[in-house]
């Protein structure tokens, strides 16, 4: 620390800035499910298990598109300007979506936000891991999940607090012509403007990642000066050195085409993976679809507002402990911890449904399972996938993990309620078990240890 002197201050601003984007992607994301009792009856589809589902999960298909495009643009307009793209997009889709006034509307709206969420969930990760030095690479990186679970509990304690109390029994006709169901549930998609506007304007403030920007030789000074600030010369020197040897020979601007190479091929198919399992372990139903979840386990509308917040509290905390432990512990070690961890608790979870435990019980087994995801596989995984590809590839490959994971949480969002109705929530929760005992056995057998060493380091380990 005394040869490289970094600038701290600067590099958590950047930082921070940058993962704004993760907030505004964890409180778009969320905020469905506290509106979700609202807006069904409003829009007439309540009792409609596919479009609920639609309703639901339409987002995931802007995600997709946001996902797959960040990677090519941003690997040729840079990461900063995508980024103030993602915000404005995320101000639109704030205000249709509050507006809306037909289920068609709505969909479309939802869409537009999930082309936001797509492109901030890849290139914000992506931007902390090319601007922060190796040996706190991953706690920085985890910054983006941090305010992730902040916009998580934001739109959580938000809807709970827009909505009036709502008695246990209360028909869909009365709900209909409540305040909830008629204006509230508008409140709670039109707050995501305030922080998408703060992210709009900051970001303007924000340098260019140095690592896309030695891409091209013309741009070799604006690299060196932005890593200069950071760590002063000798660690802009380092750095460049081992950016220009990764680039030696290669595209400066990596198309599809790239990922075909034998070495990234194998990468690409571990980020795919890990990406997929980050989702298919079943975790984000319980946010989604807290609800149908707390209805189950015998809990009203309010009591199941209030207890969303206190799994969006323990998700904050607990992500604090993943953000301390990724650069002690390592990626590996924690990813283990998360897909045994749930494994056993959702055995545990399909039999309480099985048996028809109500109550307390049940909501502490729920925030046990959010707990050991936000301590491992919901930080880490983000970690792991802005680390193991190449420099000339790293947007195209990382839009191509990140479209992999939103093409995942589609197909657990929608499918949910359909699972839940074939199989009850019993057999749901055990089949998301045994996913995470296949997860825990890829982990073991193909994920590398990537704590404390450089991306180029990594790069040419792995490549």
């Amino acid at each position: 620390m005394s040869k490289n002197p970094f600038n701290w201050s600067y590099l958590f601003l950047i930082s921070l800035i940058s993962a704004m984007g993760g907030l505004l992607f964890g409180y778009d994301w969320v905020v469905i499910g506290g509106a979700k009792p609202f807006y069904e009856p409003f829009f007439g589809i309540s009792g409609n298990a596919a479009a609920q589902g639609w309703a639901m999960s339409c987002a995931l298909s802007g995600c997709l598109a946001g996902a797959l495009l960040s990677g090519w643009l941003s690997d040729r307009f840079g990461r900063k300007y995508l980024l103030i793209l993602s915000a404005a997009i995320f101000i639109a889709a704030s205000f249709g979506t509050g507006s809306s006034g037909s289920l068609t509307s709505f969909v479309i709206f939802r869409i537009l936000g999930g082309i936001g969420i797509g492109l901030a969930s890849n290139l914000s990760p992506m931007y902390i891991a090319e601007v922060t030095p190796a040996g706190i690479r991953g706690g920085f990186v985890s910054i983006n999940q941090l305010t992730i679970v902040i916009g998580i509990l934001a739109a959580q304690i938000i809807n709970w607090r827009i909505a009036e109390p709502v008695p246990a029994g209360t028909s869909i006709d009365t709900i209909l012509n409540s305040w909830n169901g008629q204006t509230g549930w508008r409140w709670m998609f039109y707050a995501c403007a305030v922080p998408a506007i703060i992210f709009f304007i900051s970001m303007w403030f924000v340098p260019e990642s140095p690592r896309w920007l030695a891409k091209d030789h013309a741009n070799h000074q604006k690299a060196r000066r932005i890593l200069t600030r950071i760590g002063g010369s000798s660690h802009a020197d380092k750095e460049l050195k081992g950016i220009e040897e990764t680039l030696t020979g290669n595209s400066a601007r990596a198309d599809f085409g790239a990922l075909r190479q034998p070495g990234i091929r194998k990468l690409l198919a571990l980020g795919i993976v890990i990406a997929v399992f980050q989702q298919w372990c079943g975790i984000n139903v319980i946010f989604n679809y807290a609800q149908e979840i707390f209805a189950g386990a015998g809990y009203s509308v309010s009591d199941t507002l209030f207890n969303i917040v206190i799994t969006g509290s323990v998700n904050l905390i607990f992500t604090f402990i993943g953000m301390f432990t990724v650069d002690r512990l390592g990626r590996k070690s924690l990813m283990l911890l998360g897909a045994g961890g749930l494994a056993g608790i959702f055995a545990c979870v399909g039999v309480m449904f099985f048996i028809h435990m109500q109550g307390m019980p049940l909501l502490i087994m729920m925030v046990a399972a959010i707990a050991c995801y936000a301590m491992s596989l919901a930080p880490v995984t983000w970690v792991v996938l802005s680390e193991i590809f190449p420099n000339r590839v790293r947007g195209t490959a990382l839009s191509v993990a990140t479209f992999s994971l939103w093409a995942a949480c589609f197909v657990l969002t929608y499918t949910f309620p359909l699972l839940n109705k074939g199989l009850n929530a019993s057999g749901t929760f055990w089949l998301y078990g045994l996913i995470c005992v296949a997860g825990f056995w890829f982990i073991l057998k193909k994920l590398p240890e990537t704590k404390g060493k450089s991306l180029e380091e990594i790069e040419h380990e792995l490549v």
